[in-house]
């Protein structure tokens, strides 16, 4: 599929898309005879990954990382792993924290509809 479909399929930019490209988030993009990039089911699979692990709270820097490994091939799955195991770990947390923060709203918010708000 040409730029124009992939970007509508996995809701990035092109702009989005061509910087993914520059830093090292998508490589080896096939091209045609005239030189535009062609996208395969393969590659809207991999950005929607990236989106979801950036959707996640994974820095950047840590996607290029697990990027990195990932084109050095199977000899780095267990790398991989670790790198998503403490991604898991600071996800949950976060989630633990947006739990606490949403309780603490709540409180307030039944404070207010008792009429008790301080």
């Amino acid at each position: 599929m040409n730029m124009k479909k992939f970007s509508g399929v996995v809701g990035l930019s092109s702009y989005t898309l061509r910087y993914y490209e520059k830093i090292g988030l998508l490589k080896q993009i096939q091209r045609n005879s005239s030189g535009h990039r062609v996208y395969s089911n393969r590659d809207v699979d991999w950005v929607n990954f990236v989106k979801r692990l950036k959707d996640t709270g994974m820095p950047l820097e840590e996607i290029q990382k697990y990027a990195s490994l990932r084109d050095l091939g199977v000899k780095t799955e267990l790398d991989r792993q670790k790198l998503l195991e403490m991604h898991r770990e600071n996800l949950k947390e976060h989630i633990k924290q947006q739990n606490e923060h949403l309780e603490a709203l709540e409180n307030k918010i039944n404070l207010y509809k008792k009429g008790e708000v301080s």
